[in-house]
């Protein structure tokens, strides 16, 4: 879909829409108004990344989850988790980003595969990645069905009953959904 409109716009006036600027303003354009981008595997912006960076910190020793009985997912990096992460997991700053990165990339198609089509503004897609990210429960939340149904506003508050570990409402996953949402309805 986004090809076709670029192609128009090139057809309409090629001098002006080839300047590099344009070109972005014509796509930050067509994301503020959810056009759904052609590969449909979207990427993080800025914002998102900044937001997740702020919430999960990065540590470069591998710790238990603070709000667990058993301590478990252990953590490393920027929020890294999985059976290569243990007591004694140390990183370097360059692994931690790499790893990140690399998160990122596969948590940000999970996310475009779950919405699909869906008209997705870009700070909807942020928040929903980063909320992937730390719940790994794009594809069972009931804020996502709420999302693919067109019920924005629904979505938005479905966010804040995410503030759970072990059964514990936690103060730092209330105030990461509470960004979230903020960031989702901006």
């Amino acid at each position: 879909m986004r090809k076709a409109i670029f192609d128009a716009v090139r057809a309409a006036s090629p001098k002006v829409f080839n300047e590099p600027g344009n070109i972005h303003a014509l796509d930050n354009l067509l994301d503020s108004f959810g056009v759904p981008r052609d590969d449909a595997v979207r990427t993080v912006s800025p914002a998102g990344i900044a937001l997740m960076h702020r919430f999960e910190g990065c540590k470069l020793k591998a710790y238990p989850d603070p709000g667990s009985k058993d301590g478990k997912p252990w953590t490393i990096g920027w929020g890294a988790t999985g059976p290569d992460i243990g007591p004694g997991t140390v990183w370097t700053q360059a692994q931690a980003d790499a790893r990140f990165e690399r998160d990122i990339e596969k948590y940000a198609a999970e996310v475009s595969k779950a919405i699909g089509s869906t008209p997705t503004t870009q700070s909807q897609f942020d928040a929903l990645v980063s909320f992937h990210y730390n719940t790994g429960a794009i594809n069972k939340a009931t804020l996502t069905k709420k999302h693919n149904a067109g019920d924005y506003a629904g979505a938005a508050a479905e966010f804040r009953k995410w503030i759970y570990n072990d059964g514990k409402p936690m103060a730092g996953l209330m105030n990461r959904r509470e960004a979230e949402a903020e960031l989702y309805r901006s």
